[in-house]
């Protein structure tokens, strides 16, 4: 399959059997979205049907069936669970729209004991790989996870899903869920998966929205942990974010988490200039290609529209329409 071409598409979905995690009877779908975002739930699905029964949850598979001269892909986009809250009726003709949640929704919806903690010197993939068990989906870890330089200790109304984000950021790896419903625990890419290119591979369309966010970025950070508080300023004036340039304070906060022999002030400061770096972001229409996931670096060849470098994928929606049409946010490494 060239990708960068044209193609035919068919669009369905499967009922599966959560303890295998195998297709079970064909569902036909008349339209619909599959959005994708890099944190938290990570995929969600809205997609139409004929009938579908309410008030029952299924665990579904959302496929596309495209067909190239002589080449077949089948690509599965999404997989979770579905339930149907609603139906439109029109004469004898009945319509659903099924409301279709991430495979990561029950890990959602449990909260942690008050107490629990994932102690230091213990494997983040290992964690994880615990917090998420209960899940059909199956999972993989990559060898060697770091271990937590601290403990992570579970806050009020904490969720296994919630603390599972934590275990990342402290040891800076990502979980990529792939549209047939796997969990991957691994390292975050250091590579581009893809390059897209005007000349050589041009899979866009001809509009791109370049953003710059600065005008949310602080210039005072507040560190809490447990009752003690650390805040950072900015209040240079060589900085074009400080207070004394913007006249005002913008402030932001969070949790600390401390690394090994680290202050909580030193971790404000840091804090503070990460919440300055403001990153280029970009948004596009672009044909669809099965491998590329949010949190994936993809290469940007567009010098004359301000893109040009490596880029994260921080979103994407995906239009079940003739051609796949996905909707695709980036932002500068």
């Amino acid at each position: 399959m060239n990708w960068a071409n044209g193609y035919i598409a068919e669009y369905y979905a499967t009922k599966i059997d959560p303890a295998t995690w195998r297709d079970l009877e064909r569902i036909e779908i008349t339209g619909g979205t599959v959005k994708r975002e890099a944190e938290g739930l990570r995929d969600s699905a809205q997609i139409y049907c004929d009938k579908y029964p309410q008030g029952i949850e299924n665990w579904i598979r959302i496929y596309l069936d495209v067909k190239q001269g002589g080449s077949n892909e089948h690509v599965a986009l999404f997989t979770g669970l579905a339930t149907s809250p609603s139906k439109d009726m029109n004469g004898v003709i009945e319509t659903s729209a099924v409301e279709c949640y991430s495979v990561l929704k029950p890990a959602s919806d449990i909260y942690l004991l008050r107490g629990w903690y994932a102690p230091s010197g213990v494997q983040g993939g290992k964690v994880i790989k615990d917090l998420l068990s209960e899940l059909p989906a199956p999972i993989e870890v990559a060898d060697n996870s770091p271990a937590l330089s601290s403990s992570i200790i579970a806050e009020d109304a904490e969720t296994k899903l919630s603390m599972v984000e934590k275990v990342l950021k402290a040891i800076n790896w990502r979980l990529r869920l792939t549209g047939d419903g796997r969990l991957h625990v691994e390292p975050k890419p250091l590579e581009a998966i893809a390059t897209f290119d005007p000349l050589e591979y041009d899979v866009l369309e001809t509009e791109i929205h370049v953003a710059a966010d600065w005008f949310s970025a602080p210039n005072v950070y507040m560190a809490i942990d447990n009752d003690i508080t650390a805040i950072a300023r900015d209040d240079s004036v060589k900085s074009e974010l400080s207070t004394v340039n913007r006249g005002r304070e913008v402030w932001a906060q969070g949790t600390a988490n401390l690394a090994d022999n680290q202050t909580i002030e030193q971790y404000a400061k840091e804090m503070l200039k990460q919440a300055q770096t403001v990153k280029q972001s970009a948004t596009y229409n672009r044909r669809f290609m099965p491998d590329i996931l949010p949190s994936d670096i993809v290469r940007m060849r567009y010098p004359k529209q301000g893109v040009d470098g490596l880029y994260t994928v921080k979103s994407q929606s995906i239009t079940l329409s003739y051609n796949a049409t996905t909707n695709e946010e980036i932002t500068a490494l």
